[in-house]
């Protein structure tokens, strides 16, 4: 979790309300922001008024990253007026608190965003086949709303990128980050908070799904769907299918006659 906060008083009240998390400070925006884009953190509790770049443009400039814009982001402010608070909303934060703020409002607001974000993964895990938790169901209505999300351009961008490069036997996480102008720990970070895999298992998976697909062909061979779904050597293609289905390739396409 980060924090951005100048006012030391603040900083200290609010780390004392959260022992359990992992805490990252910023004391301006533009350290704010560097933290961020660095380290990917699952939540951001900001102050508006901070110096050099101030909370509202900081949550712009996180919003319109591709690395952090998934990130729920919390606004801290002295500021009451319904005009700053609207600002603070149109600019992306999630939710905006007024300072003194309670310490069970602050863990509650939380508890609800992590677990909007929770609702996020499942969704994401169902809806690009990577279904590593099947008896978890999203509640349409949340689901209705995550369809707009801005972070299924960028989920569907990196399956297609890796369906593009299936041809490609030699594929590998770190030519995916060059594609997507991100680190290894960034992609990491983001990839993990919306699906809750790791690049490397995203990238099996994704194949994976494309072999069970072209499976129900009877006139495919087995080898020949290997290839092409990226899998150079047949064999060790069998090895990773029944790793991840607990059958072989032959046995599912059996199964699904």
């Amino acid at each position: 979790m980060l924090l951005v906060e100048d006012n030391a008083d603040v900083v200290a009240y609010t780390a004392s309300c959260l022992p359990e998390y992992k805490l990252l400070v910023g004391k301006d925006g533009r350290e704010g922001f560097d933290i961020a884009t660095g380290s990917i953190p699952d939540l951001i509790i900001t102050d508006v008024m901070i110096p050099y770049i101030d909370g509202f443009e900081m949550c712009r400039m996180l919003r319109n990253d591709e690395c952090t814009s998934h990130i729920p982001i919390i606004m801290l402010t002295a500021k009451a007026d319904l005009q700053s608070k609207m600002e603070g909303l149109e600019m992306g934060a999630d939710v905006y608190l007024e300072k003194p703020f309670h310490k069970e409002e602050l863990l509650l607001r939380i508890r609800k965003l992590l677990e909007q974000r929770k609702a996020l993964q499942l969704y994401y895990i169902k809806q690009f086949g990577v279904n590593t938790h099947p008896e978890l169901i999203v509640d349409p209505e949340i689901a209705m709303d995550l369809k707009q999300a801005t972070e299924n351009e960028f989920v569907t961008k990196v399956k297609g990128l890796v369906e593009a490069n299936f041809n490609n036997y030699q594929f590998s996480v770190d030519q995916l980050c060059k594609l997507v102008f991100m680190s290894h720990s960034q992609l990491h970070r983001k990839l993990d908070a919306l699906t809750g895999l790791s690049p490397n298992k995203f990238i099996r998976i994704v194949r994976l799904n494309k072999a069970k697909e072209m499976l129900s062909n009877p006139s495919l061979s087995i080898a020949s769907i290997a290839l092409d779904c990226g899998y150079e050597d047949p064999a060790y293609f069998a090895r990773v299918f029944k790793q991840d289905t607990g059958m072989s390739p032959q046995e599912w396409r059996m199964g699904k006659r």
